[in-house]
């Protein structure tokens, strides 16, 4: 019997070490994300009361951060370890998760530009949802007024929403010192600097005339509507970096596996 060695019989050492350091940047950020979500839980106290969890009736972003990384960091860990070890089963884990989001968020592009009227709704019931649970979550709370500041915006479609909110409701048995009002993101100008510290707390009792010269009139609904077409580019770029990433990704995990089947088969 004769046995013959074949060159290069080798699992390529470019292929194996591009595919380790493009994914221990992506398990380290996953394990980065993940302390981050738990610290923030830390400091709200949930990991001391998990019951705090199902209570939330708007968005925790918390649950966005720990999703995130939890993903990145398994295929951080399933890239890293499938390359080194040449495992294939890592490998096409890998290849075939990094697949499959791609392939949904093309999907959910495309379903979004189709049926945009169920999406706009869709977001348009998120957002009062979680106008609803402004007060029971800083993190919700403070996503909501970095989302006004920016786009100079207040509500979902118009001021009035914040009369949904119980802290901000306009009724006569509200005991709430924010009875009537609109949160300080709303306002034109900083209410702790500003000679009309009032304003926040009395929007809804003005004539809806004045509010342009106290708060944003302009719901954020349809201001994300006005910046989407004025940043196309930034957001079609910011879509082909992303995809090339995971492209790149594949074809790194799909390139290795190859070399370690024809290694396999040569022996």
């Amino acid at each position: 019997m004769h046995y013959y060695r074949y060159e290069n019989a080798e699992v390529s050492c470019c292929y194996k070490y591009l595919m380790f350091s493009y994914n221990i940047i992506f398990w380290l950020a996953g394990a980065a994300f993940i302390a981050i979500g738990f610290w923030a839980w830390s400091e709200k106290g949930v990991l001391l009361d998990l019951t705090q969890v199902t209570r939330l009736h708007g968005f925790d972003p918390v649950w966005l951060v720990l999703l995130v990384g939890a993903i990145t960091f398994i295929l951080g860990f399933a890239g890293c370890v499938g390359a080194l070890r040449e495992n294939i089963c890592l490998l096409k884990f890998f290849s075939g998760v990094i697949g499959l989001i791609f392939f949904l968020e093309l999907t959910a592009a495309v379903l979004a530009f189709v049926f945009q009227d169920n999406v706009r709704e869709w977001i348009n019931d998120f957002f009062l949802a979680n106008v609803k649970a402004y007060r029971e979550d800083i993190d919700l709370q403070n996503l909501i007024d970095s989302l006004q500041k920016l786009n100079h915006c207040c509500g979902a479609k118009e001021p009035d929403d914040w009369n949904l909110n119980a802290y901000f409701n306009c009724t006569n048995n509200n005991p709430s010192r924010e009875r009537c009002g609109v949160p300080f993101s709303c306002c034109l100008s900083d209410p702790a600097v500003s000679n009309l510290p009032s304003i926040p707390y009395s929007s809804h009792l003005l004539l809806q005339g004045d509010w342009i010269n106290y708060i944003y009139i302009k719901g954020c609904i349809p201001a994300l509507e006005e910046w989407l077409p004025r940043n196309l580019y930034i957001v079609a770029g910011v879509f082909i970096i992303l995809s090339l990433l995971q492209m790149m990704g594949i074809f790194l995990a799909r390139t290795l596996i190859v070399d370690i089947e024809k290694v396999k088969f040569n022996y």
